[in-house]
């Protein structure tokens, strides 16, 4: 069996770990509750305008009050026509019930395969027509695609 070797220094740094992991545990545990949430008269009001910058009589408030009124500006006169280009593209409960994207035609095509021979041992095949799409997927245009004919 061997034996413990308390000179080792892979040993030492194994109980070094433990023992800042055993300290930084118990530190965890040291505060209170009444000191982490400390109970008083103030609401959450007070506590917002303490944190935006004072009580709200003060100065430093009313100018905080007018940055976020000037951000509230209303909307130019050429920001409005950007707004309506974009009104076709926006889905509401009235356009939502018709496809944005309309499907593409996909026209049929008609063959027509000539009298052959098939297969190793010679068979007659007779003439005949068959009917296939053009695509072979359904194909969708864009949003304001043009999809009637030219």
């Amino acid at each position: 069996m061997p034996r413990l070797n308390l000179t080792d220094p892979r040993f030492k740094l194994a109980a070094y770990l433990a023992i800042a992991s055993l300290i930084m545990l118990a530190s965890g545990c040291s505060t209170s509750k009444d000191e982490l949430l400390p109970h008083g008269d103030t609401t959450m009001m007070d506590v917002w305008d303490q944190g935006a910058g004072g009580s709200s009589n003060s100065t430093s408030s009313r100018q905080l009050l007018d940055a976020r009124q000037d951000l509230r500006r209303p909307l130019q006169p050429h920001q409005a026509g950007a707004l309506d280009d974009n009104a076709r593209f926006t889905r509401t409960a009235q356009n939502e019930i018709y496809s944005q994207f309309k499907r593409l035609p996909n026209p049929d095509l008609v063959m027509y395969v000539f009298p052959h021979l098939s297969g190793s041992d010679p068979a007659p095949i007779p003439g005949y027509t068959t009917v296939f799409p053009l695509y072979q997927r359904v194909q969708y245009a864009m949003p304001g695609e043009r999809t009637e004919a030219y």
